[in-house]
């Protein structure tokens, strides 16, 4: 995401925050939530790809642990034009993957030892290719920063559900109430209009750099099935940063599977598929043009429709 983006969502989600905190303690609470905002913002810049990787019992690796998985890595980040990340691996059976970092030069890749166990070495390169996009595209520290604000946002409902609510304000505890309820949700919601469209960013973008959308649209389809099928413990007691997996990690029983963060599997499916249908459509198109250049040369008529190269609808619009 750009830097427009990334300051409309933090306005949002900085906005949604104080009127949190205005319905807990009025005015004195609007200032108060400001101040824990602007510090949540700065701590969050500096510290919250740490925070995250801690969550998920991330470790750190490098070519002696596990050369291959480092290897790759150093790859796609030459192809993509980027400084090596970090490269973690999380000890747990679902298969997954995230990145995070404030920016290129502090970033972070992270794979689960179900997703190195199941995949093979092209689908793999093609998850870390995705991760490495998100670090391209410069969203890690939108996602980061979103998961944070958001978990905070909900802490401050709840707050205000045990300790009640702003003695002024003209609904009561009726507003209280529609708080608690409304706050986290809405929080919730932003997540999710900025994650969806980041997501088939990502995918496309990470197509590109490891050349190969099919074996991304392979892998995605093994991670759905392997992550519905695998409880993440972690991610389910954390559920404010699932949408930084590369598909999600919460099961259908839990209360945010109702506001998905991810695109359907199924059109992020189709569209890496449409794209591998487009990059292989190319060269058959310009050898005919060449042979309807020879044709013409040598006085033969050329079909009207031989080469004719229709304009195919972008799948990533």
């Amino acid at each position: 995401m750009n830097g427009f983006r990334t300051g409309l969502l933090m306005a949002a989600m900085t906005g949604l925050f104080l009127a949190v905190g205005f319905l807990l303690g009025g005015q004195a609470g609007i200032m108060i939530a400001f101040i824990i905002a602007l510090a949540m913002n700065v701590f969050s810049y500096w510290n919250a790809d740490k925070l995250v990787l801690k969550m998920h019992g991330a470790k750190q690796v490098d070519r002696t642990k596990a050369p291959e998985l480092v290897t790759m890595v150093e790859r796609l980040a030459y192809q993509a034009g980027l400084p090596v990340p970090a490269v973690y691996i999380i000890d747990n059976p679902q298969p997954n993957a995230f990145a995070t970092g404030r920016n290129p030069e502090n970033a972070a890749v992270a794979a689960t030892t179900g997703l190195l166990k199941i995949l093979k070495n092209d689908e793999i390169e093609g998850v870390m290719a995705h991760e490495m996009a998100h670090i391209k595209n410069r969203d890690t520290l939108t996602m980061t920063i979103t998961a944070t604000i958001a978990g905070a946002i909900s802490m401050l409902a709840n707050f205000a559900l045990f300790f009640g609510g702003n003695r002024n304000n003209p609904l009561g505890i009726v507003g209280t109430i529609l708080m608690v309820i409304l706050a986290p949700l809405a929080a919730m919601l932003v997540q999710m209009a900025i994650s969806r469209t980041r997501e088939y960013a990502a995918d496309k973008t990470g197509a590109e750099i490891c050349g190969r959308p099919l074996a991304l649209a392979s892998a995605l389809a093994k991670l759905h099935s392997g992550a519905a099928a695998t409880l993440n413990k972690r991610a389910e007691e954390n559920p404010a940063t699932a949408h930084l997996f590369i598909v999600n990690p919460l099961h259908g029983h839990s209360f945010d599977s109702l506001f998905s963060t991810h695109p359907k599997m199924e059109e992020r499916i189709r569209r890496l598929e449409a794209m591998a249908t487009g990059v292989s459509s190319r060269r058959p198109v310009r050898e005919t043009r060449q042979a309807r250049v020879r044709k013409t040369t040598t006085g033969s008529v050329p079909d009207s429709g031989a080469g004719v190269h229709k304009a195919r609808k972008n799948p990533w619009q």
